[in-house]
């Protein structure tokens, strides 16, 4: 199971991007991230967005709850979800 850090202002996980796929699904894991398929491209931003409207819908969070907080250009990134807990994310990730 991938880890999820809990602090005081929400939980965070780790995911390796795939731009530019068929589907945007999660598609495993990685180590200690979740693989994410993204259909779309790394071009100005739109797989940073692609990525949390699709974690919005996954959890049921608002967008404005979602943070990339490192790996902005990177395939590698970590979100942050503020309001959940670390259970919440599991379940939902696994449910």
């Amino acid at each position: 199971m991938f880890p999820v850090h809990e602090g005081s202002s929400g939980v965070s996980f780790a995911i390796k991007v795939h731009p530019r796929a068929k589907v945007n699904a999660i598609a495993g894991e990685l180590g200690a991230a979740i693989k994410v398929s993204l259909t779309a491209p790394p071009v100005d931003g739109r797989a940073n967005d692609a990525c949390i409207e699709f974690f919005a819908k996954l959890l049921k969070v608002p967008r404005s709850s979602f943070t990339i907080a490192s790996g902005q250009t990177s395939r590698n990134k970590v979100i942050s979800v503020s309001g959940v807990t670390g259970q919440y994310i599991r379940d939902r990730m696994h449910g």
